[in-house]
């Protein structure tokens, strides 16, 4: 792994599927000793705050949100 010159580093596929890390997910870097270690941040948004974040934008219903409302109160 290579130091960027802005200081940043690729967090391999591997690892980040190992650890669920997703885009936008924050880590911390943890110094012990001699070593760093790569930690989830602790952040105040919940797991499903941070799934609907990834999630939204993407949705293709070809529905309006007023047409998907009426649906979930069984209007017609």
């Amino acid at each position: 792994m290579k130091l960027r010159p802005k200081g940043q580093l690729t967090v391999p596929v591997e690892i980040r599927e190992h650890l669920g890390l997703h885009e936008g997910d924050e880590v911390e870097f943890v110094v012990r000793g001699s070593a760093v270690q790569l930690v989830r941040a602790k952040s105040n948004r919940s797991h499903g705050r941070r799934a609907a974040s990834r999630l939204r934008g993407r949705g293709s219903s070809g529905m309006s949100t007023d047409e998907i409302m009426d649906l979930l109160r069984g209007e017609d």
